[in-house]
């Protein structure tokens, strides 16, 4: 079932003010007796046209869900559940992330596509470029589009899904994340009002006053040192034999290690590479799978050259990344979707301090993924998202 709903845009003026028309963000723990209330007193009254929530692990999505729908009647909320959220102090866990979209600069339209298993193409096409025609029409004034994509992380359908989706929207930008369930890869959610949903997706039209642009940020190198998948369960994400050998077992020869210390840790610092159209693109690894396999969070194929990372600073890569959104004008917000193992790397390399210090600088704002996507690619391992400036600053 592919569900569309119409959101008219509601009619607020003497909000000319940049800081008023940028989207504003507000997270607080999730264990709160009433979380909704204390992100709801952050966001403030609005009216807001959209509120994009990210539930982090200890979040009770009923409860929570509930109070927003009661103090927000009027607004499109929508969200997912985590690996881990980032909010105004940067990384962070067992939170409630929520960014709001002022009905004064933003406009939006909601597809739902429940299941994933059974899309139709053809029909998911046609409600897509029927709600994009539909927002267009109630909100010619702001020129500026987006579709912003949130997907269940352990479907395995996102390659699939983003085609689809590529189809409909021609040529506007798509930006999203698929959600995460804190280091449990077992049941990731979307949500959309009070309804939650799995093995589904939520893709929201939004057009918009301010400057919309989206990147892909990646801090891994290739290595010398390459492998042949040359067996491998393609619809299942997992490859069998590396040049011959088990996969895993061949993984941990390359990288000098004992099979038995692969697990997270080494997953997220030194991931394997396959190079499309003339760029290196991360493979992340999931965990090491029966007989030795190694089982993926992308498309994987028999044949492909993997290419092993080599060792890079994360941090310092994020900071020249992100100064240079920031380079003509600065983003008034950045909705940052980071997978979940650069987030271990930080973690393992002890770098949690001095990376949150430099996404909390730069106003970023999002969660831990299980994969990003960005127009018709799902990546894995980038931080993936999109910076707000207001129209006429710099970036066009």
């Amino acid at each position: 079932m592919v569900e569309a709903r119409h959101d008219l845009m509601a009619q607020h003026g003497g909000q000319d003010a940049a800081q008023e028309e940028a989207p504003r963000r507000a997270s607080v723990a999730a264990a709160l007796a009433d979380p909704a209330g204390a992100l709801a007193e952050r966001l403030g009254p609005g009216p807001h046209a959209l509120i994009v929530l990210f539930a982090g692990e200890g979040a009770v999505l009923p409860q929570v869900l509930a109070g927003l729908t009661a103090r927000y009647p009027r607004t499109e909320i929508l969200g997912c559940t985590t690996a881990g959220e980032i909010g105004e102090d940067g990384y962070a866990e067992g939170h409630l992330v929520a960014i709001a979209f002022p009905a004064s600069s933003f406009a939006v339209e909601t597809v739902v596509i429940d299941p994933l298993s059974a899309i139709d193409s053809r029909r998911m096409v046609a409600r897509l470029q029927q709600a994009r025609l539909d927002l267009s029409r109630h909100a010619d004034r702001l020129r500026h589009e987006l579709a912003l994509l949130l997907v269940d992380g352990v479907s395995g359908e996102e390659e699939f899904l983003i085609a689809s989706l590529s189809g409909g929207l021609g040529p506007m930008p798509i930006v999203g994340g698929s959600a995460g369930d804190g280091h449990n890869f077992s049941r990731t959610q979307v949500f959309r009002g009070e309804r939650v949903h799995d093995h589904a997706a939520i893709v929201c039209l939004i057009r918009s006053r301010m400057v919309m642009r989206t990147f892909s940020f990646d801090s891994t190198m290739p290595s010398r040192r390459q492998m042949v998948v040359t067996q491998a369960d393609p619809a299942r994400r997992i490859i069998l034999r590396i040049n011959d050998e088990p996969a895993a077992a061949e993984y941990a020869r390359l990288l000098d290690c004992p099979l038995d210390n692969l697990g997270p840790e080494l997953f997220a610092t030194r991931p394997v590479l396959v190079r499309v159209g003339g760029r290196h693109f991360v493979r992340a690894i999931r965990d090491v799978g029966p007989g030795q396999s190694l089982l993926f969070f992308g498309a994987v194929a028999e044949g492909m050259v993997l290419t092993l990372s080599a060792e890079t600073d994360i941090a310092a890569h994020l900071e020249r990344a992100l100064e240079g959104l920031s380079r003509d004008a600065r983003p008034s917000l950045i909705l940052g979707f980071d997978c979940v193992f650069r987030r271990i790397e930080v973690e393992t390399r002890q770098r949690v301090a001095e990376v949150s210090a430099l996404l909390a600088r730069h106003r970023v704002a999002g969660f831990s993924t299980y994969g990003e996507q960005i127009n018709g690619m799902h990546l894995n391992q980038t931080l993936t998202g999109v910076a707000f400036y207001p129209d006429g600053a710099g970036w066009a």
